[in-house]
């Protein structure tokens, strides 16, 4: 399953000057605050998230809420995603893979995922 989103960056900018760091908290961990940079590094994030809900088919809801998406980076500095509990036990999860880039005055995201057929699970 792939998902993709895009944001005009402007938009988490005017987001960030209206509510301060409480913006970044509604769809951010602690220590997915502590990567941000800018507002361009929250836009690619906020993208991230966005694609990635979109991938598993839901979009941010019920099922899938941003805070059941962590963003972390490794050593060199490429995203990573971690799901919560729910969200692979869910939909099966078996791995995924994000790329996240800026040009101008967006910020675009891009999740695949691959899952276990249902039928598959239930013959392990």
């Amino acid at each position: 399953m792939i998902g993709i989103d895009l944001i005009k960056t402007s938009r988490m900018s005017r987001f960030m000057e209206r509510f301060g760091d409480k913006a970044l908290y509604r769809f951010l961990s602690k220590d997915e605050v502590s990567l941000v940079k800018n507002y361009k590094t929250a836009s690619g994030f906020w993208a991230a998230k966005e694609a990635c809900s979109k991938a598993l088919g839901v979009g941010i809801g019920s099922e899938c809420s941003f805070h059941d998406i962590v963003i972390y980076k490794t050593k060199s500095g490429a995203p990573k995603l971690k799901l919560s509990e729910k969200l692979l036990n869910n939909f099966n999860i078996l791995d995924l893979s994000i790329s996240i880039t800026h040009d101008g005055e967006y910020a675009i995201a891009v999740v695949a995922i691959e899952s276990a057929p249902a039928d598959k699970i239930q013959q392990l």
